[in-house]
């Protein structure tokens, strides 16, 4: 059976009328690991909530492996689910947390058991079967919960930000233990998380949610480098975008004191004096003194001001420059930095740089799509 997920005109209303989910059309496919990515509040726990389930869907339908699951219980749906917090039963040992659902079941114990010891073998959870969970470290937990959960055999993985509990390095450990296991697995495996590298780093495609709706969906390169909005383009990216105001004046951006150039694929050309925004990711940003700068390349932009602040990165240090009107960042190497207040200036490629709407805040210049 594939396990492909569709939903179509997908809603989850509340009695108070708020839609945590309004309205979403989106095809997972088999074998694929997605998304939902979003603030807190924007509705992806709702969703995920709802193909497990444990949320009535209000309005719309839920297919999974081409079966109608929009009105069919929890247990019949062939999900399987890893919460936050593990939710692990603390009397019971690892094995027994590990066969709870295939108990459930009234799987035979021998049976159980051995699904319970294979399943633990995958996780590097063997040596471990008679620990209860107050004897393991918070990944061990979440080894457990995810051995839990696969021992099922589920035609769908669902994980409700399942790092979140972690410390940063042992998030970084499992983020890569858990690509590897849902590669070796191939089940298809929907999570959902606020941390945007995260995302970036584990999924094949990725769905981008704001206040209960879908912005964009896509792989996390297209996400990156051709955001659909200003909202995708603020969101994504381990530093914030710089964005500023600008005004189109014979055929560029009036901004900061400066003239940029426009992109070279624009979806439409704004007209003479129509109000814009501008953006380009502070990794593509690089500085130079300002009165020894050189051309700034075939179009490229540059804007000249004022170091504020110099932050360590550790192998990389991040520089804020006031200029008129606005800010510019930029992300550099270990090269010698600038100090404080020193005049120069931040040059970027033509080719990052985004032009969106400054009404709707669409894409509407730059970007890889």
């Amino acid at each position: 059976m594939t396990a492909t997920i569709v939903m179509e005109g997908l809603v989850k209303q509340y009695p108070n009328g708020v839609r945590g989910v309004d309205g979403v059309d989106l095809s997972i496919a088999d074998g694929e690991f997605f998304a939902l990515l979003g603030p807190s509040g924007c509705g992806k726990t709702t969703l995920l909530r709802s193909i497990a389930g444990l949320e009535t869907i209000t309005e719309g339908t839920l297919r999974i492996g081409g079966a109608d699951m929009t009105d069919v219980e929890p247990g019949r749906r062939g999900v399987a689910m890893v919460f936050q917090d593990y939710a692990l039963f603390p009397h019971m040992d690892v094995s027994d947390n590990i066969a709870y659902p295939l108990r459930i079941r009234r799987i035979p114990r021998a049976e159980r058991r051995k699904a319970a010891a294979d399943t633990a073998g995958k996780l590097s959870l063997a040596e471990l079967l008679e620990r209860r969970p107050a004897q393991l470290s918070g990944g061990q937990q979440q080894r457990v919960a995810l051995a839990r959960a696969i021992a099922t055999r589920p035609d769908v993985l669902l994980l409700d930000e399942p790092l979140s509990n972690l410390d940063a390095r042992l998030r970084l450990e499992a983020r890569t233990f858990l690509k590897e296991l849902q590669r070796d697995l191939g089940v298809t495996s929907v999570f959902v998380t606020h941390d945007q590298a995260e995302a970036l780093a584990l999924a094949d495609r990725i769905a981008v949610m704001r206040a209960g709706r879908i912005q964009q969906v896509g792989t996390p390169g297209e996400i990156f480098h051709g955001p659909a909005n200003e909202f995708v383009a603020s969101f994504i990216g381990s530093h914030p975008m710089n964005l500023n105001d600008g005004v189109i004046r014979g055929g560029a951006i009036e901004s900061l004191g400066a003239r940029i150039a426009l992109p070279r694929t624009m979806t439409r050309e704004p007209a003479e004096g129509t109000a814009v925004r501008w953006g380009v990711r502070p990794e593509y940003v690089r500085w130079s003194d300002a009165d020894t700068a050189d051309g700034d390349g075939d179009g490229d932009g540059g804007v000249d001001g004022r170091v504020h602040a110099v932050e360590n990165l550790g192998a990389q240090n991040l520089l804020t420059m006031r200029c008129q009107g606005g800010r510019l960042q930029a992300v550099v190497g270990e090269d010698p930095l600038p100090e404080p207040g020193r005049r120069c200036r931040f040059a970027f490629p033509r080719a990052k740089t985004l032009v969106f709407d400054a009404e709707t805040g669409e894409l509407v210049g730059g970007g890889r799509r």
